[in-house]
C-alpha cells in the first residue's frame, strides 16, 4: 500500500509524523479476557489520575489540540479521538470491549494520548494520501453523523476521504470479516524518530500477538 503525506500538511505542521502499519492475514474476533481486563484496569487507573487534572492539559491531548487549532479547527468543537476517549473515562463512561482490533486501538490511544485509526485494507482503492480536507468534503462518521472535513487532517484513497484523527468514516472500518488492515498512528510531532519507531513497533507486535498474520511498519515524516 502506497501512502504519503501532502507537502502542504508538512508546511502547516513542520514536525508532523505518522506511524503506518500494514497487516496481512489477520483474524479479528472477540477480545480475550486478558485484553478486556487490561483495558478496564487501565481506564480505572486513568480515572483516578484525572481526579486533580484537566484532560486538555495532558501532554498528548494538549499537543493535538494545538494542531487542530493551527489548521483552523476549534479544538473545543472538534475534539480529536484520543481526547474524546479521555473525556469518556473521566466521566466513568468506560469503553466496553467491542472486538480485538478496536480494543487494541483504544488501549494504545489511551496509553500514548494520540489518535489512532485502523481500516479494512480491502475496502480501500489505490494509494492513500494524508492531507487537509477541502471545502465541501464530508462523510458519514462512526459517530453516526455527517462530518464536514474542511481543514481537518484526512486520510483519503481514490474514492475519497475515509479517516481522520477526529472521527473515521463508516466506509472502511475493521470488522470480524477483516483479513488485511491499515493502521495509522497520528504521532505527536514532538516525538523523536527513535521513540516513534519504538511506539509503532510495540503496537504492531501486540496486534500480531492477538490477531496472528504478518505486519510491516514505517514512519512518515518530512525530509
Amino acid at each position: 500500500m502506497e501512502i504519503q503525506v501532502s507537502s502542504g500538511l508538512f508546511k502547516e505542521i513542520p514536525h508532523f509524523k505518522l506511524g503506518v502499519i500494514e497487516y496481512k492475514g489477520i483474524t479479528v474476533g472477540d477480545s480475550p479476557q486478558m485484553l478486556k481486563g487490561r483495558l478496564q484496569m487501565f481506564q480505572e487507573s486513568i480515572y483516578f489520575d484525572l481526579e486533580d487534572k484537566n484532560v486538555p492539559e495532558l501532554p498528548g491531548i494538549q499537543e493535538w489540540r494545538a494542531i487542530f487549532k493551527k489548521i483552523g479547527k476549534d479544538p473545543n468543537r472538534y475534539r480529536h479521538s484520543a481526547e474524546a476517549l479521555y473525556r469518556r473515562v473521566q466521566k466513568q463512561n468506560y469503553l466496553t470491549s467491542v472486538q480485538t482490533a478496536i480494543d487494541i486501538n483504544n488501549f494504545f490511544s489511551l496509553q500514548y494520548q494520540v489518535p489512532i485509526g485502523i481500516y479494512d485494507l480491502d475496502r480501500l482503492e489505490g494509494h492513500v494520501d494524508v492531507r487537509l480536507g477541502t471545502e465541501g468534503e464530508e462523510y458519514i462518521g462512526l459517530n453516526g453523523r455527517s462530518n464536514s472535513l474542511e481543514s481537518l487532517i484526512v486520510a483519503s484513497d481514490l474514492i475519497g476521504p475515509f479517516g481522520s484523527p477526529f472521527v473515521d468514516s463508516v466506509r472502511t472500518p475493521v470488522t470480524l470479516d477483516t483479513k488485511n488492515a491499515l493502521q495509522i498512528i497520528y504521532l505527536r510531532p514532538s516525538t523523536d524518530l527513535e521513540n516513534a519507531n519504538k511506539l509503532t513497533e510495540s503496537l504492531m507486535n501486540m496486534f500480531i500477538q492477538v490477531h496472528g498474520g504478518d505486519g510491516s511498519y514505517k514512519i512518515l515524516e518530512s525530509q
